[in-house]
């Protein structure tokens, strides 16, 4: 299994089941197996054609409503031997041209209309590359090249890239894939992933969420939840399904359209459809298995989930862009309101100093996850301290109980040293979230003169409350230095690509300073 590449997998799936639904854009014409793998070989053709050589890096800029042409382009890169490098075209031109600059990128495929600045390398959308491929196809006739057509999976492929040798065919360590975190705190930083990682797991007799025959999504391209989803149209039993652009309602129509057994999410879109009503203006109950991602799921939100979805296991998975594949997994327990689960799938957690030294069980420290699978690294920073021996230093601090169920206590930025104590904002985002009125909360530090950095709390309520009555409904909740010295309401959260909220502007946008230096 670990000797796989996802290339191999999408030849093995187009093969035992050329017909099967491997990916639905609502709206849109379902993409099969077959053609995928038949589009995506003529993408690599194509690409082959612009002189992309085995381990170049190439980018991809498209938005929710191309998934199914970012999944044949996302393919068609890595049969013509390069790495994919996943965008959002909803992010801004000076990120683009700094990860695109950054990964030293050959060129770009997009969608059509998406902005691209171009900065020298060639840029091409998928209908560029379908005529260019049309053309020469014509040239044949008159002893031209070969057409371009798929070949059964781990043959050499016939087409223009046989005029000039075979297509090259990906090792399990050669690299898929890079990967931009948000970059909420700076620069964003590309993490690398190889075949093996990607492909770890997949191919197995029993595929995963079988209970189902749709699964539901709205996870962004250019994220690593968006990238999950992508495995699993590739490896998964069900077909996935996502819609161009998530509202409450959208969301529900395509649960109850296709009765989805498996639906995936973040907490922000949980509460959306929380707070819409969804359960009570659409049929819900064929969800089994409700996933969240990208943040952790407040205890509130989780159990207001169990009576929207009565029939679905609720479960909060916890990874990261460089962990991934390895992960936690929790169900929703009332008697562990806060945990995010245990480790899964061979992958191991501790609980660590910042060198990576593990401390004694029940001890807070930083979180270090380890997986099975080959590990990833930032693309042109092999040094950096985020990897270690094997071992991948989260950026969060947290617990684990005596049967090992991790707890998470903050990120590590986010902690706020207010005088002697360390408060721990998810801890205050919980208790926020207890009171009926408030839709959704973040905590974060503000400046003191005195203590240095206090709580404030912005919050998004569904009817008016006073600073005054939140810290009455908290005073035996919090304590003492926990309580928010700040309450702001907002229309609503600042978040980043992957879902969690961007503190940073959140601060800026209510007017606060940076926090002072702890």
């Amino acid at each position: 299994m670990v000797n796989l590449t996802v290339t191999q997998l999408l030849g093995d799936r187009a093969l035992a089941d050329p017909d099967g639904v491997a990916l639905i854009v609502q709206g849109s014409a379902p993409l099969t197996y077959g053609q995928w793998h038949e589009r995506s070989t003529a993408v690599a053709n194509g690409l082959v054609e612009r002189g992309v050589a085995r381990g170049d890096r190439v980018g991809l800029v498209f938005g929710n409503a191309d998934w199914a042409d970012y999944a044949v382009a996302f393919f068609g890169v890595l049969k013509a031997g390069a790495a994919a490098v996943p965008l959002s075209d909803r992010s801004a031109a000076a990120d683009l041209r700094f990860m695109l600059g950054h990964c030293g990128a050959a060129g770009v495929v997009h969608a059509e209309g998406a902005e691209v600045p171009g900065d020298g390398r060639w840029t091409v959308t998928l209908d560029g590359l379908r005529a260019q491929t049309s053309h020469e196809s014509a040239d044949s006739a008159s002893g031209g090249p070969v057409p371009a057509l798929p070949g059964p999976p781990g043959s050499a492929l016939t087409g223009p890239a046989r005029a000039r040798g075979r297509l090259p065919e990906p090792e399990p360590g050669d690299l898929a894939q890079i990967l931009y975190t948000s970059g909420t705190t700076g620069r964003p930083k590309g993490v690398s992933a190889t075949h093996a990682n990607l492909a770890y797991g997949c191919g197995a007799r029993r595929r995963p969420f079988a209970h189902s025959r749709h699964l539901v999504h709205a996870f962004p391209i250019g994220t690593n939840a968006g990238q999950t989803m992508l495995v699993n149209a590739l490896d998964a039993c069900p077909a996935v399904v996502t819609p161009p652009r998530f509202t409450p309602a959208r969301f529900a129509a395509l649960i109850e359209e296709y009765r989805a057994g498996t639906v995936f999410l973040v907490p922000a879109m949980a509460i959306e459809l929380l707070n819409a009503g969804v359960a009570e203006r659409y049929d819900l109950s064929s969800v089994l298995l409700l996933g969240s991602a990208a943040a952790p799921l407040p205890a509130a939100v989780a159990e207001a989930l169990t009576r929207a979805f009565p029939r679905a296991a609720i479960t909060n998975y916890y990874t990261s862009t460089e962990a991934a594949p390895a992960q936690t997994i929790m169900m929703f327990d009332p008697e562990r309101p806060g945990s995010v689960g245990r480790a899964v799938a061979g992958g191991r957690v501790r609980i660590a100093t910042p060198d990576g030294e593990p401390l004694p069980q029940g001890e807070t420290g930083e979180v270090w996850m380890r997986s099975a699978a080959a590990p990833r690294s930032y693309y042109g920073d092999p040094g950096s301290g985020t990897f270690r021996d094997g071992w991948i230093r989260m950026g969060d601090l947290g617990r684990l109980d005596p049967d090992g169920y991790l707890y998470l206590v903050d990120r590590e930025g986010d902690v706020v040293k207010s005088g002697a104590y360390k408060v721990s904002t998810i801890h205050v985002e919980e208790a926020v979230f207890g009171h009926p009125a408030v839709v959704e909360a973040a905590a974060f530090g503000v400046p003191h003169p005195v203590l240095g950095t206090v709580v404030a709390v912005a919050v998004v309520v569904r009817e008016p409350l006073t600073a005054g009555e939140l810290r009455l409904f908290l005073a035996d909740r919090l304590a003492p230095q926990e309580l928010p010295a700040h309450v702001a309401e907002v229309a609503a959260l600042p978040r980043n690509a992957g879902g969690k909220v961007d503190k940073r502007a959140l601060r800026e946008s209510l007017g606060f300073a940076e926090r002072a230096p702890a």
